[in-house]
């Protein structure tokens, strides 16, 4: 965990790409990002099964076992977990785990937390909070709860849906580890975040949604007689498996 935790720095944090399949995740590695996360609704989405309920974990753990052969550092998102959960992928070779709570009672995820760190000490949790994720946002509630995350030996704390500078800047100043943001089109950049102290900066599903509308974007381009943009990626380089070590 020790070089995946140091990625996590203030003044440069840690961009991390959320894939769903090998072939996103070979091109990210490409393109030089030195750690991938895997995106929940991705996962799920792909094979028709809804996001949130652990529909996907079979599929989750199937993937994680193939982007540990990718030489970057892999996390994975096992939405609200378990620690079978965590200590399966921790045994594939993942270097990291997000785990949510969904709203649920704080304690019983701090008590998660402390299992999933006593069977796998070296795994980095990165403790989600949903305070702001589909609601309109509590910082006293929020700040409540990932300071008890934190306590709880979370190695990060994740705040999908957190948007005020204040309120990011509240949360850096309440904990003493690595403050994970989504990055929200039109609301955050990178430049913005980092001055607010963020260590961690995700894409969530944004790249996995930004590829379904490509997708049907080209599909109708070609329908309707409008080109189809340029510089795609071959069929022989995606055949070759870029990015594999």
């Amino acid at each position: 965990m020790r070089d995946f935790a140091a990625l996590h720095r203030t003044g440069d944090p840690l961009v991390l790409p959320n894939v769903w399949d090998v072939a996103s995740a070979r091109g990210l590695v490409d393109a030089g990002f030195p750690a991938l996360g895997t995106t929940s609704l991705g996962v799920a989405a792909a094979h028709g099964l809804p996001d949130g309920v652990r529909a996907a974990d079979a599929h989750t753990l199937r993937l994680t076992r193939s982007l540990v052969t990718l030489p970057v550092d892999i996390t994975v998102d096992i939405e609200t977990g378990s620690v079978d959960a965590a200590v399966a992928v921790a045994q594939a070779g993942a270097v990291g785990v997000n785990m949510e709570d969904a709203m649920g009672p704080a304690q019983a995820h701090a008590t998660l937390i402390r299992s999933v760190k006593r069977e796998v000490p070296h795994l980095f949790v990165n403790a989600r909070t949903d305070t702001h994720w589909q609601r309109r946002g509590d910082l006293t509630e929020t700040l409540r709860r990932v300071r008890h995350y934190a306590d709880a030996g979370a190695d990060g704390v994740f705040v999908p849906g957190l948007a005020e500078p204040a309120d990011i800047a509240a949360v850096v100043a309440a904990v003493d580890v690595p403050v994970n943001v989504l990055f929200l089109p039109g609301r955050h950049t990178v430049a913005a975040l980092t001055e607010l102290g963020v260590r961690r900066i995700s894409t969530g599903s944004l790249l996995f949604r930004a590829a379904l509308a490509a997708s049907v974007e080209a599909a109708l381009a070609v329908r309707d007689g409008h080109p189809v943009r340029g510089n795609l990626p071959s069929y022989a380089q995606v055949n070759s498996a870029p990015g594999a070590p």
